[in-house]
């Protein structure tokens, strides 16, 4: 067994070693580890100061912070539009719009989060929230306004230049865990935390502007056109309702937890969300640098674009699993080591929970499939299926079985939403065929990085 797994070893770094003679493989390896190093940075400081908080504030309180980011969550599509992977896909194809791209977005995005305030100020009173409740969600809900700005993220990807969004995120990160730790050392209240987090959403935004200008490009070149605005509506709207549906399946469980068991009930879940949720950074990280690489595959040959997917689900289908295996093990040691024995109930809720993040790299791995064979619709559909089938089983999961039947619900929802409906559509089969694919070869170790960017690149 030992010798085994020298000779992987031994493999995977011959591997690495042919790839670094590759100019275009390693154009996006350069992005992909500006990215992941951040996010890296990002899960370290952003786990130890959350556990701080977490153990600080107790369950309930806790619970209560965690209710109001996600009730807000369940809004927050509608301020994206679905238009992310539109606009960086319309970006690496002609540059030459750039301008019109980045300000026709920027508009719509800005018009999507004065949505959201509306919205929840609607939703809230189908709620048995308090005053003081509702009074966390809006200021939560305002960070949104500020995110508009993040078309310039989207520049940035599509020109393969994270490290000016590392930048950003960077300096985001360090002045909010500064205002954090100062927060807890003072002992201060609840509303305090809440209050950090608008401010980190207009640091970033600043940064990010901050670097756009750096790079001798300006906000005054933008330009809102009509056309392109029904351009992108046209092909984003059935992202819109896919976006909606995925944050509902996301978050509705922690909004109807603490309607049906409270707000302490909140916080013993969502420590196990964010143990598994922590490591969908990874997945983030490689869709994003390779989406370009995929995208201008399918523009000249699409068995080599083929392959690209292929080879992007045989490394987060590996990746997710082993991550899986090692919480599983050692769960009651990790939740009681970082968060103490007050959150001893979150257990057996993470040793369910943790399983669905397989699926949901699956997810996020198919979405560069699904955007270059328009398959918008599709996509859309499969994610108001699961968030269906999701609130369907949380009402009578929850009621019999407790936080444990919310776990379940999370984990069936997403691996009938993720892989198991693609198999129900003509056009959606092949992704199937691929992701099956990908879960047969998991011990594979050949299939790892192969052929994501292939020899005979053109």
């Amino acid at each position: 067994m030992v010798k085994e797994i020298i000779k992987y070893i031994k493999m995977l770094i011959q591997k690495l070693k042919s790839l670094k003679n590759q100019k275009g493989f390693m154009k996006y390896f350069k992005n992909t580890s500006w990215l992941f190093a951040e996010k890296v940075l990002r899960m370290i400081v952003g786990l130890f100061v959350g556990i701080w908080i977490a153990r600080y504030l107790g369950p309930e309180q806790f619970g209560l912070f965690s209710y109001a980011q996600s009730f807000v969550g369940l809004f927050t599509a509608i301020a994206t539009l679905g238009l992310d992977g539109i606009v960086i896909r319309e970006l690496v194809r002609d540059e030459s719009k750039r301008d019109v791209l980045l300000g026709t977005a920027f508009r719509l995005k800005l018009v999507g989060a004065l949505l959201v305030l509306l919205f929840l100020a609607v939703a809230v009173n189908f709620t048995s929230n308090d005053h003081y409740t509702n009074m966390l969600i809006y200021i939560i809900a305002s960070a949104t306004i500020f995110q508009s700005l993040n078309v310039i993220d989207m520049y940035f990807q599509s020109k393969v230049l994270s490290k000016y969004v590392v930048y950003s995120n960077i300096i985001s990160l360090f002045i909010s865990t500064m205002i954090k730790i100062t927060l807890l050392l003072n002992e201060a209240a609840l509303i305090a935390f809440v209050w950090v987090v608008l401010f980190d959403s207009i640091v970033l935004a600043l940064g990010l502007l901050y670097f756009y200008l750096y790079n001798h490009l300006s906000l005054k070149s933008w330009k809102f056109e009509k056309g392109m605005a029904q351009i992108l509506l046209k092909n984003s709207w059935p992202l819109i309702f896919g976006s909606i549906a995925a944050t509902l399946y996301m978050k509705i469980d922690q909004v109807m937890i603490k309607e049906m068991l409270g707000s302490e009930a909140v916080g013993y879940y969502v420590v196990a969300v964010k143990l598994s949720e922590v490591w969908l950074i990874i997945t983030i990280v490689l869709t994003q640098s390779f989406a370009p690489s995929i995208i201008n595959a399918k523009k000249n040959n699409n068995k080599l674009y083929l392959e690209r997917v292929q080879a992007i689900y045989n490394l987060l289908i590996k990746i997710s699993v082993f991550i899986s295996i090692i919480i599983f093990v050692f769960s009651k040691d990790i939740i009681t080591l970082l968060y103490g024995k007050e959150y001893t109930s979150s257990i057996e809720i993470l040793n369910i929970y943790i399983w669905s993040i397989v699926f949901v790299f699956l997810s996020n791995g198919s979405w560069a499939y699904y955007l270059n064979e328009n398959l918008q619709k599709l996509a859309s559909m499969r994610l108001i299926y699961g968030a269906f089938i999701n609130i369907v089983l949380n009402i009578y999961f929850i009621e019999y079985f407790g936080l444990v039947g919310a776990a379940y619900s999370t984990l069936i929802s997403y691996s009938i939403s993720s892989y198991f409906v693609n198999f129900f559509y003509k056009k959606t089969r092949l992704n199937f065929m691929l992701q099956t694919k990908s879960i047969i070869n998991i011990f594979n170790i050949n299939t790892w990085l192969h052929p994501i960017e292939p020899k005979n690149k053109r």
